[in-house]
């Protein structure tokens, strides 16, 4: 049987990390699926980082294998759906947490978490979006249906040289929107301006008043926490602000004021979403949302960076996207 190298997290012994190992495996040591993928990218998110360095719990069972997100294609299936060859793209239903992830040279599926390489993107392209890219179009694919539109004024994108944050401003900038960046990495300023911000501002500051001055048409926000309470307090009357990150903290004070008097709505967006909103979204990630220069937004790395990438991200030394070239 055909080995391949793949990071897996073995349980920690004590108050210690998880231990993080390179190991050769087959298909067998993988968690259980219909489809095996020969995996040409993965990426590394803030949650992987987070499950290297044991925090948060967010990781129950061990061994796994990282990676919330990858692309490749088929290498066998027992799913008439898809044949050896096809291009796939794999994110969500606990990829990386509860099922083996995509810091692996080859992944194995249930088949109905399959997608189809949407048409018009490369397997390069569908990993620099991956779930990060895709979260962000999900938040402003509602906040366009909630009527929010380029000519009513900048919209504020908090942690915006995070993977997330990042894929929104060059999204958002690409669409015509007026986007300011608000990021606390001075070394970042000219990676957002030249993902297309306007301005690069400092983050929100936990507001004075329950309303202050009226600045945003709307808001992505990855942070959460006083970052979120202080964009409530400054967005614009009938403004849109969509919500899915908490690198800040999971808890946030705000008043009631900003919803009552001003009409602002607070969306809550998780990227778990129905199949049918899957393919719309990607469709216009293809189209009405598709970036002007992919390798931009993205720090391309080989698999044995893999390690010293996830120290880097925790230490807030990265920026944009991290993708991993299987090849490389």
């Amino acid at each position: 049987m055909q080995r391949f190298d793949a990071y897996r997290l073995h349980e920690p012994k004590g108050d210690d990390k998880p231990r993080l190992l390179r190991e050769s495996l087959t298909v067998n040591d993988l968690s259980p699926g219909d489809v095996v993928v020969r995996i040409a990218y993965s990426s590394i998110n803030y949650k992987d980082a987070l499950m290297t360095a044991g925090r948060n719990r967010i990781l129950r069972e061990y061994p796994r294998i990282g990676g919330v997100d990858y692309t490749g294609e088929v290498l066998e299936s027992n799913d008439s759906r898809f044949k050896p060859g096809d291009p796939v793209v794999v994110y969500g239903f606990g990829i990386g947490v509860s099922h083996d992830g995509g810091h692996s040279q080859v992944g194995r599926v249930p088949a109905d978490w399959l997608m189809r390489l949407p048409e018009g993107l490369s397997l390069f392209e569908a990993a620099v979006v991956g779930v990060a890219g895709y979260t962000s179009a999900l938040a402003l694919h509602h906040m366009e249906h909630d009527g929010l539109s380029p000519e009513q004024g900048p919209v504020v994108v908090s942690g915006a040289s995070g993977g997330s944050g990042s894929f929104a401003v060059a999204m958002l900038a690409a669409r015509g929107y007026e986007v300011h960046a608000m990021s606390g990495k001075e070394q970042a300023h000219d990676f957002l301006r030249e993902l297309g911000a306007a301005k690069v501002i400092p983050p929100a500051q936990a507001p004075q008043k329950p309303l202050e001055h009226a600045i945003w048409a709307g808001a992505i926000d990855t942070v959460g926490a006083e970052v979120l309470s202080g964009i409530l307090a400054q967005t614009c009357r009938n403004g849109v602000v969509a919500a899915f990150g908490n690198a800040g903290g999971n808890d946030f004070q705000s008043s009631i004021l900003p919803f009552i008097l001003r009409g602002v709505k607070l969306l809550g967006i998780n990227g778990n979403s129905s199949e049918p909103l899957r393919q719309t979204v990607w469709q216009k990630i293809c189209h009405e949302y598709r970036l002007r220069n992919f390798h931009l937004l993205a720090d391309v790395i080989d698999f044995d960076a893999v390690p010293a990438t996830c120290e880097a991200m925790l230490a807030r030394r990265t920026q944009g996207r991290v993708v991993i070239d299987m090849a490389a």
